[in-house]
């Protein structure tokens, strides 16, 4: 019994830690009955510390291979950029709090996954396109 127990757990653990990213649940409202080639890259970033423009690189692959796909300005808390779908992409934030330069670095790979079930017809749904550059501290 206790093995059972101990297997179940570890089970639960593993779904809950994977690296997948997809999620258990589909919000069927983000659905698209057409296969998308291309989705929106979401950026979230920390605007607590800082006046003035932050300073997004967005790179294809590891930020290692230096490919620069976009620059961009922004001034908000949140923006978009259209990427192609399964391609890996790093994206930096450089924040400039007085005296000190902050570089965060984040990355993801917006993966299609074919989704039958969970929604009232079968649709496509991307999963994995959000990147995290708040700064922790």
């Amino acid at each position: 019994m206790r093995i059972t127990i101990k297997l179940f757990l570890f089970i639960i653990l593993v779904v809950c830690f994977s690296c997948e990213e997809q999620g258990l649940f589909v919000d069927c409202r983000d659905c698209t009955a057409s296969e998308p080639s291309d989705t929106y890259l979401e950026i979230n970033l920390d605007m607590n510390f800082q006046t003035g423009e932050t300073l997004v690189k967005i790179y294809e692959g590891n930020l290692e291979d230096s490919i620069l796909y976009k620059t961009r300005q922004v001034s908000g808390l949140y923006t978009t950029v259209t990427v192609l779908t399964n391609k890996k992409y790093t994206v930096t934030a450089t924040y400039y709090i007085p005296g000190n330069y902050y570089i965060v670095v984040d990355s993801a790979t917006p993966r299609v996954k074919w989704e039958k079930r969970q929604c009232d017809d079968p649709c496509y749904y991307v999963y994995d396109r959000v990147v995290d550059l708040r700064l922790n501290y």
